[in-house]
């Protein structure tokens, strides 16, 4: 589909039920379900799948292979990092108890935010029900099973805290106040416990 307005490759799959903003780019093999609203100047890489009814903000990166199911919503300026995984559901059946197939009523949708900047890297697995903060960086192949509070620093099987970024990416040095100065651009961040 050419539009003056983004751009889809011949080879994606996008519902005209979804909302893409002006200066999206998707790309090769891609999947875009109905209800997903899509913002501006979005880069959607080669095989993403992104399920029914996900909400992304503006200027998002989503990088080759990415999956994001229903339930997930990813605020303005968010990286996704190649073969990472957003899932939705907590409790993975293919059957209920009596051994009949699940269908849609049969499971509850989790919920699962990524915050203003944040990025996931890659191969990276965020359990339904997650909160990332703003500017928070997930290390490549962790698996994220609880919130993790702006610019923080998760790596890991489970995830676990390991220090703090700047908005730049670059790791904090945090004083004993909780001050968090970049060595690299020199900005000074409040360090807290709040995702928001």
């Amino acid at each position: 589909m050419v539009s003056t307005e983004y751009f889809v490759h011949p080879t994606a799959d996008v519902s005209p039920q979804a909302s893409i903003g002006a200066g999206t780019r998707i790309w090769n093999r891609a999947q875009v379900r109905e209800g997903a609203v899509l913002g501006a100047n979005c880069n959607i890489g080669k095989d993403v799948y992104i399920d029914f009814d996900v909400h992304i903000g503006n200027n998002v990166k989503i990088q080759n292979s990415a999956l994001i199911y229903h339930g997930a919503t990813l605020e303005d300026g968010v990286f996704v990092g190649p073969q990472a995984c957003l899932t939705n559901d907590l409790y993975p059946r293919a059957i209920n108890p009596d051994g009949s197939l699940k269908g849609a009523s049969d499971w509850e949708v989790g919920e699962t935010v990524v915050r203003y900047g944040a990025s996931i890297g890659a191969g990276a697995i965020l359990v339904t029900g997650v909160e990332i903060g703003r500017f928070a960086m997930i290390g490549a192949g962790a698996v994220v099973t609880r919130d993790v509070p702006a610019h923080g620093l998760v790596l890991g099987v489970p995830a676990r805290l390991v220090g703090y970024v700047c908005a730049c990416g670059a790791k904090l040095d945090v004083d004993e106040q909780g001050h968090g100065r970049c060595p690299r651009c020199h900005n000074l961040i409040e360090i807290g416990a709040t995702t928001k």
